[in-house]
């Protein structure tokens, strides 16, 4: 069921909590409704809708993924939220007001009921990389038991899916039964070509459930790729502190996040869309060199820092940056991707490397930006998939042995077997450490990429750069 506010509680400074009484803003009706209600959503899609001169058209009803917890507490505050932009000479801070419903993600009926209401018009979807559960040939991999568990449950109509896709796909079937119009779906995780990766799942969950939908889906759903960019870390109780002590109110539920956000889009909105560009969102017609140059040189050097520093013994991507030794890994892994975005590659997009590079040092090098290497390393098999492997692949089809992209995967491996990770592969994982040189290192690449798995010169290389970040570095 939807989560209703609870009475106001005094903060812990008898402060008055955030609500739209203390913050007066109407609640605008709900014609969004967002999958994955976390940080990073409410630093971008909801603050660019926000943002937008109509965002009193817009409303969300946000729903949360594996856990209760941030719908709670956005309900008790109606809501709102403060995002704290967090630059080197200080903070600003902003009341977010779009998310107008946070409802926890096992209420199935209710996001049911609200993605069937005709005034909902957009579905947007930060469920995580690892969440499409996508195989090798590139579509829902129905083996999986959580896919399988929510197929069955579908099938006999008893429970209520547990998985994003099996709840986005009931509560398409809802809409369809409904006769309500077309709308579209927006993909806002890292993948390549995400809304072609969205698109694939939800057909593949529903086809297997009931192949009328599916059809109706393809013929009457959007998917829109994008390309989506802020640094949000995780906030910490010094965080909501500092917005008591700056701001007069309590908010149990502030996002930190750098002054830089990006949003580029490709993709039809049949029934309407928010006017994100007022905040600075982009449309454009190609959008897979955006996704590529986001990809490979934020999130891979981002994947390269989580793995190689905190080898080296450090916590956030500030401090494994001003280690010589990882910022000369990130170097050398962007002048190989920089090579695969420049020219036929970049579909005659101005990607601006150059700058975009400068930029990205400045950024990661932002000490009040606590963004933590545990953060970025769950979910490593995902990842590399779309970080390390594109490059390695096209440096070696050129003939050229892809070292900086393998150093990446090497350092992956070499992680997972100094760390409990977080990971959908995790047992496999384990089972593939408890071999040795490289009938290890192949079977952790399987786990990766299957096509490099078979290539005993890729499989040499890896090998031979694992122990490359074993040294920790000195305490200051």
């Amino acid at each position: 069921m939807s989560i209703e506010a609870q009475p106001e509680a005094e903060s812990p400074l008898d402060l008055p909590r955030l609500n739209r009484s203390l913050r007066p803003s109407a609640k605008a009706p709900v014609r969004i409704v967002h999958l994955g209600l976390g940080a990073f959503h409410r630093s971008h899609q909801a603050w660019y809708t926000h943002q937008a001169k109509d965002a009193g058209d817009w409303g969300i009803a946000a729903f949360t993924g594996r856990r209760p917890d941030a719908a709670l507490a956005l309900a008790e505050q109606d809501g709102l939220f403060t995002l704290v932009e967090r630059a080197g000479g200080g903070d600003s801070f902003t009341v977010v007001s779009s998310i107008v419903e946070a409802v926890d993600g096992a209420d199935v009926r209710r996001l049911a009921q609200l993605v069937a209401a005709p005034g909902t018009v957009v579905i947007t979807l930060t469920i995580t990389e690892a969440a499409y559960r996508l195989g090798s040939h590139g579509h829902l991999d129905t083996t999986a038991p959580d896919v399988a568990s929510d197929l069955a449950l579908l099938a006999s109509g008893t429970g209520n899916p547990a998985t994003p896709l099996g709840r986005l796909v009931f509560a398409l079937a809802a809409r369809r039964a409904a006769g309500a119009h077309p709308l579209a779906v927006v993909c806002c995780d890292n993948l390549a070509n995400n809304g072609t990766v969205a698109r694939n799942a939800v057909l593949g969950m529903a086809q297997s459930w009931d192949p009328g939908l599916a059809a109706w889906i393809e013929s009457t759903v959007s998917f829109v790729s994008t390309s989506v960019d802020r640094i949000t870390p995780r906030t910490t109780e010094a965080d909501i502190a500092a917005v008591e002590a700056a701001r007069g109110y309590h908010d149990s539920s502030p996002v930190v996040a750098e002054p830089f956000t990006n949003w580029v889009l490709s993709g039809s909105f049949p029934a309407g869309r928010p006017r994100w560009e007022d905040a600075g969102a982009v449309f454009v017609d190609h959008i897979e060199p955006y996704e590529n140059r986001k990809l490979w040189l934020l999130n891979g050097a981002h994947s390269l820092l989580a793995y190689a520093g905190q080898l080296r013994g450090h916590t956030t991507v500030a401090q494994a940056l001003a280690d010589p030794q990882c910022l000369d890994a990130v170097e050398h892994f962007w002048n190989e991707a920089e090579v695969h975005l420049s020219g036929p590659a970049a579909g005659g997009a101005d990607l601006q490397i150059p700058a975009y590079r400068t930029a990205l040092l400045a950024r990661f090098s932002n000490t009040r930006i606590a963004h933590h290497l545990a953060q970025i390393a769950m979910d490593g098999s995902t990842k590399l998939r779309m970080r390390a492997v594109p490059v390695l692949q096209a440096e070696r089809a050129a003939g050229r042995s892809g070292a900086a992209a393998a150093l990446m995967i090497a350092a992956w491996a070499d992680y997972t077997a100094a760390a409990e990770v977080q990971d959908p592969l995790a047992a496999d994982i384990a089972k593939a450490n408890r071999l040795s040189g490289t009938e290890r290192i192949q079977a952790l690449l399987k786990l990766v990429d299957p096509v490099l798995a078979a290539d005993r010169g890729v499989v040499d290389l890896i090998t031979d750069l694992c122990g490359t970040f074993d040294q920790p570095t000195l305490s200051p």
